[in-house]
């Protein structure tokens, strides 16, 4: 069968351009490449559907119609236009969704290409997703990937200041496509069950939920590119990055600690990421420090601690809270920062660290699912990760524990976790590899996706019906002041 993702932002190409380096290029795009790729390994014809850029000095890699990945057969990347033609970030691009829709299905049309089923990710893909059922009778698919009522708590958006978020991050219109999708999905895919149970009974959901019948959630766990992400097998980039790594470490950490490992973060730089904590935990627990450095991996800065201007100005906070952790509490030559330009770069990092016997760390204060902690156990790194959301599942069920579970809110239980993490090394590198190797393959998930997809197709779908103020660009660009007020904020 023929199986659409659709993913208007973020963008796709066979170099995997920019991925990490800008908010919309994120594991999301990681998710949708790895599953569409083992679909197709597994003999379907996929496409990725996703904007296309046709005038952009930046964006340059996401001009072309078609294009493909190298030795991948039954697989496209599609790209569509919608709006200007230059690159948008995902807050600018709700209002042209309808537009994209509208193109996607002449593109088919006109080269009389069917299609079986829609698989759509984040609430932008959902809201393209319900509009391209609703023209063809084509059933879809939801992974929300994250969602937007949770932001918004972190955000704390009330009365006072919700008009201001609005604004910047479209919670109108994103509420209101994520309700809707929840409604009219024929499948609901989540990587856990806390995201099934916490997240989607938030309460600006749970009559969506309830009326779309809870009964269409399917758990299926992320998995790591088990080829790229290997304790064994290495990449054309290994020579190159253990060099880069070598120079970083020789500048950045006191020639008596180069014996010692290193304690790896390799998150964006975004405040719920928690560097700051992770830092913190280090400075206050000398028994720690004497164990081990820490790298933190900063894409396309090459020395942070002489210059970053290139950054955003968010990122540049965050790294310049790091500094000052690090010049308040003396932990110069105990951390150093590395350049990692790409995933191939990434997992030979990973394995260069796992030769130090280092530990890979997530300490983000909420993680939906966390995919980067699979990557670096499958790489040959234990984890020590945050207890807070996914992660709480990857790493301990009724039969195991497969790495150590922070309390990333205690600095003090942070640092004893690492230290756990060290003093049982071989045993959660173990631990951790085999639960890989036995649950998290993309794979597994590409199987748990096809027999749900299988499934819905063997029965008659019901139409999907989108309501008019979710069709025209000129509603979706207003405030929309009502979803706010009715759905989120009352219900709070």
């Amino acid at each position: 069968m023929r199986i659409l993702f659709l993913n208007p932002q973020g963008n796709f190409d066979e170099a995997d351009t920019y991925w990490t380096e800008h908010p919309d290029f994120g594991g999301q795009l990681v998710y949708v490449k790895e599953l569409a790729i083992q679909m197709a390994k597994l003999g379907h014809q996929v496409d990725i559907v996703t904007r296309q850029v046709l005038e952009d000095p930046i964006f340059k890699e996401f001009a072309q119609t078609i294009s493909s990945y190298p030795n991948i057969e039954n697989l496209r990347i599609v790209r569509m236009p919608c709006g200007p033609k230059h690159f948008l970030d995902k807050e600018s691009l709700w209002p042209f969704i309808p537009e994209w829709v509208s193109n996607i299905h002449a593109f088919y049309q006109q080269n009389n290409t069917d299609f079986d089923f829609i698989t759509t990710h984040y609430a932008d893909g959902g809201l393209a997703g319900a509009l391209l059922s609703e023209k063809t009778g084509v059933p879809f698919s939801f992974t929300g990937h994250s969602l937007g009522a949770q932001k918004m708590d972190k955000l704390d958006v009330n009365l006072d200041n919700y008009q201001t978020m609005n604004a910047r991050y479209r919670f109108a219109s994103r509420l209101a496509s994520e309700r809707l999708v929840m409604m009219q999905a024929s499948r609901i895919f989540v990587s856990t069950t806390q995201e099934r149970d916490e997240q989607y009974t938030h309460p600006a959901y749970h009559d969506a939920v309830q009326a779309g019948l809870p009964e269409r959630f399917v758990i299926a766990p992320p998995g790591a590119n088990t080829e790229l992400f290997s304790s064994t097998l290495t990449n054309e980039l290994e020579s190159v990055t253990y060099t880069q790594i070598e120079q970083a470490l020789k500048r950045d950490i006191a020639s008596e600690r180069h014996n010692l490992p290193f304690i790896v973060a390799a998150s964006r730089l975004d405040p719920k990421k928690n560097h700051v904590g992770l830092l913190e935990a280090y400075a206050r627990n000398q028994t720690l420090q004497n164990m081990a450095n820490v790298a933190i991996s900063v894409r396309s800065v090459e020395n942070v601690f002489a210059d970053f201007s290139n950054l955003k100005e968010e990122e540049s906070f965050i790294l310049n809270q790091c500094l000052n952790i690090i010049e308040r509490h003396k932990l110069h030559g105990k951390v150093s920062f590395i350049n990692v330009t790409s995933q191939k770069a990434l997992a030979s990092t990973y394995r260069y660290f796992a030769k130090k016997r280092s530990i890979f760390a997530l300490t983000a204060l909420y993680e939906p699912f966390g995919l980067a902690p699979i990557e670096a156990m499958s790489c040959g790194l234990p984890a020590a990760v945050t207890r807070y959301g996914g992660p709480a599942e990857v790493l301990k069920d009724e039969e195991g524990t497969y790495g150590v579970l922070l309390d990333v809110h205690d600095f003090d239980a942070t640092a004893e976790g690492f230290i756990k993490a060290f003093n049982h090394y071989d045993y959660y590198r173990t631990q951790g590899h085999h639960r890989v190797m036995t649950r998290y393959t993309w794979q597994a998930t590409a199987h748990v996706y096809l027999d749900a997809i299988a499934e819905v197709l063997s029965k008659t779908s019901p139409p999907v019906k989108v309501p008019d103020q979710l069709k025209n660009r000129e509603a979706l660009t207003q405030t929309n002041d009502m979803y706010l007020k009715t759905v989120y904020l009352k219900q709070t």
